[in-house]
């Protein structure tokens, strides 16, 4: 059953989206779709409660940095918001082998703290995962990573002493919102990002935390389908209305 405050914050963050009109970013290439253009509408909260902003996540936004957005693209919905039923999450096949894979791996759940350590392993990624558009630079990396208007952690991953991989987590009123993963790239084999979500599944668990969201799921584009196969995963319709979702390409077992 849902917590009364909680569908009281949800009841008002609905009545302040019908009343306010948010600025709309102009038209520009979808990063994600070929001959699509992304637009979005947004705004910058000085502060933001974590129930407040899991009730916009329940209306398709999302931040990045101090901003909090959601895709408005004309003629276009295919960013959906996608989140996990920790309860009834069981890993495939290929999900316990990365589990057991990384079975040396310790992680750590911690308060923001930017470090060099960090800023380097941010730049190390960024050099050979990305396309160039972002630089790695220390004010990136706080800007982009540490910005935040709502109660925000980090996840440390470590191998040891070194640190292997970071993830920045949002804190909801029963939510954890995964906002970004980075990781070495001298242990690429270890497919650290599936480890991090299955971690982070069951740090879920641990903690008595009932919802797990993944951010956008798009079906038509495999770099962010892959949410799916972390089942039961629910993605959001017209703004409104959760719906199950199966992937047929996972493993079974």
């Amino acid at each position: 059953m849902s917590d009364p405050n909680t569908l009281g914050i949800q009841q008002v963050v609905d009545q302040v989206l019908a009343e306010v009109s948010l600025p709309v970013s102009p038209p520009s290439p979808c990063p994600y779709l070929p001959q699509r253009e992304d637009q979005a509408e947004w705004f910058v909260p000085d502060e933001l409660h974590p129930a407040a902003y899991e009730a916009l996540m329940n209306r398709g936004f999302r931040r990045t940095g101090s901003v909090v957005y959601r895709p408005r693209c004309s003629g276009c919905d295919e960013c959906r918001q996608a989140r996990v039923l920790v309860g009834e999450f069981k890993r495939s096949r290929s999900m316990r082998r990365v589990w057991r894979r990384n079975h040396d791996v310790s992680a750590e759940v911690g308060k923001l703290e930017p470090t060099t350590e960090k800023r380097d392993l941010f730049r190390r990624y960024l050099e050979s995962r990305h396309d160039g558009t972002m630089t790695g630079s220390p004010e990136e990396f706080d800007n982009f990573l540490y910005a935040s208007p709502t109660h925000t952690q980090e996840v440390r991953y470590r191998l040891g002493r070194r640190l292997i991989g970071l993830s920045i987590v949002d804190r909801g009123a029963g939510s954890l919102s995964s906002v970004y993963m980075c990781f070495d790239p001298a242990h690429a084999r270890r497919s650290l990002g599936t480890f991090s979500i299955l971690w982070e599944l069951e740090y879920c668990r641990r903690e008595g935390v009932p919802l797990y969201y993944l951010g956008f799921h798009i079906a038509a584009c495999p770099a962010m389908a892959y949410k799916s196969r972390f089942r039961p995963c629910e993605v959001l319709l017209d703004r409104r209305r959760w719906v199950t979702i199966s992937d047929p390409t996972q493993d079974a077992g």
